[in-house]
């Protein structure tokens, strides 16, 4: 009876959670649309995450699909399959949809017959992190290539390659926030920054990281969460960043004025922009 509600549970927090996270990326691109600028807003944020969206499909699509990678886990978590349910794929590919997008109404905001506005090109950071993650990725791929072995417990094999991919969805998680949490504290203001994303995002952190709580309880193992830090981490370090923002919102700026030359601030200087 019990384990039936928990997978009930489990199922509905999955679908849940994919729903707000979803609707989340709508709000920035439609605030977007509706002021025809993007001004207030950098595009570091919607940059890097097509990167890590697409790493996180990646991974997802090799845990749920490959026959390789899944015995390859079970053998280095006593038998138990990867936590990644449909959902998690699903998200992620429309997750990566719409952070393309958002991201192209800053790099093309022209066609968009949006307003020219400052940082609508990605800072020397964002470029070198995601050159970084590729690069990262391009390594682990050799060293499985040279690995002569092929037991999953002691050699290196596939399945530390969708580990790495994996990782640079973690990576973006931890950076991708920084830019815009600046930005707002620059211009003293969250106007152009669309709160409700962060709502929703928020609902998502929470429900995801219940999901997974739940499935490792019904395993009796807890490697459903150290198996797949990924997802794990994704909605505890959105949850901190949320945070942040919702402070900024309603709390730092809620009563200030938006200030219209602090929009021309750049979040880094002009020199590290240049690529």
């Amino acid at each position: 009876m019990a384990d039936g509600l928990l997978t009930f549970l489990s199922g509905v927090f999955g679908w849940v959670y994919f729903l707000a996270w979803s609707a989340s990326f709508y709000p920035q691109a439609l605030l977007n649309w509706r002021r025809r600028s993007t001004s207030g807003t950098t595009v570091d944020f919607p940059f890097i995450n097509v990167l890590g969206f697409l790493a996180y499909f990646v991974s997802n699509l090799a845990f749920y699909y490959s026959p390789e990678i899944r015995a390859q886990y079970a053998a280095r978590h006593r038998g138990l399959e990867p936590t990644v349910q449909f959902n998690d794929i699903t998200f992620a590919l429309h997750a990566l949809i719409l952070s393309i997008i958002t991201v192209s109404q800053y790099l093309f905001s022209s066609l968009w017959n949006f307003t020219p506005s400052p940082g609508n090109r990605p800072s020397r950071f964002i470029l070198g992190v995601a050159a970084g993650c590729i690069t990262g990725v391009v390594l682990t791929c050799v060293i499985v290539t040279a690995s002569a072995g092929n037991d999953a417990l002691y050699d290196w094999v596939a399945l530390d390659i969708v580990y790495a991919i994996g990782y640079v969805k973690l990576i973006v998680t931890l950076i991708k926030y920084t830019p815009q949490i600046v930005a707002n504290y620059n211009n003293q203001s969250t106007e152009g920054w669309s709160i409700s994303q962060i709502l929703l995002d928020l609902t998502g952190g929470v429900l995801s990281v219940s999901q997974q709580a739940i499935d490792s309880y019904q395993q009796r193992d807890w490697s459903g969460i150290t198996g797949n830090p990924v997802k794990f981490a994704l909605g505890n370090i959105s949850m901190i960043y949320d945070s942040i923002f919702i402070t900024q919102h309603y709390v730092l700026y809620r009563n200030k004025p938006h200030h219209a030359h602090a929009e021309g601030e750049r979040l880094l200087d002009d020199e590290e922009r240049r690529v």
